[in-house]
């Protein structure tokens, strides 16, 4: 359903995502096999699902505790290590700004970023007005692991690679990863 505060997806863009290939409903070849207890990327849809997730979830840079919540969701994309979003109720109060930038999610819609202070570099973002599918992720925060320390059960999270992904790895998730050397056509 869409609303003032959750857009409809343009035309243009449903016709892109109607070119995608690999969609969760089989896995290719060169997708690692998951142990039991495991989960692989290429398992997951296309169009990502949203899950809530309980397990303990951390968000710390420093001694500066971030966030901390067991009601936190995963967005779970094909050939994508889970973004996990916290909701904002998590978030110690005034530790994070929003700070200038977006970018797109051909999924979610149009992302802020997040700070620590007006002049650092984004440690996270958000989706103020995602898009209808993806309404539940409003105002929920994920973070980049690669720049602040994450945790889920008290396992610290290992940073997607790539530089622009968030996804967040830990032992029970199998790639290969979008993000690695030579995944640019997944």
């Amino acid at each position: 359903m869409n609303s003032p505060n959750h857009p409809a997806v343009p035309g243009w863009l449903q016709n892109a995502r109607e070119q995608w290939q690999n969609t969760g409903r089989s896995r290719p070849d060169f997708a690692v096999v998951p142990e039991p207890g495991q989960e692989s990327v290429w398992d997951y849809p296309r169009p990502p699902a949203v899950v809530a997730d309980t397990r303990i979830v951390e968000v710390r840079s420093g001694d500066i505790v971030i966030a901390t919540t067991t009601q936190a969701i995963r967005v779970l994309e094909t050939s994508h290590p889970p973004s996990f979003y916290v909701p904002p109720t998590s978030l110690t109060e005034g530790v994070l700004v929003a700070i200038p930038g977006s970018s797109h999610c051909e999924w979610k819609g149009q992302a802020e970023y997040v700070a620590l202070s007006p002049a650092d570099t984004p440690i996270g973002w958000r989706y103020p007005s995602p898009y209808a599918d993806f309404a539940a992720c409003a105002g929920y925060v994920s973070f980049y692991p690669d720049a602040v320390e994450c945790r889920v059960d008290g396992e610290l999270v290992r940073a997607q690679a790539g530089g622009f992904y968030g996804g967040w790895i830990t032992n029970e998730i199998v790639g290969p990863f979008k993000g690695e050397t030579g995944t640019t056509g997944w």
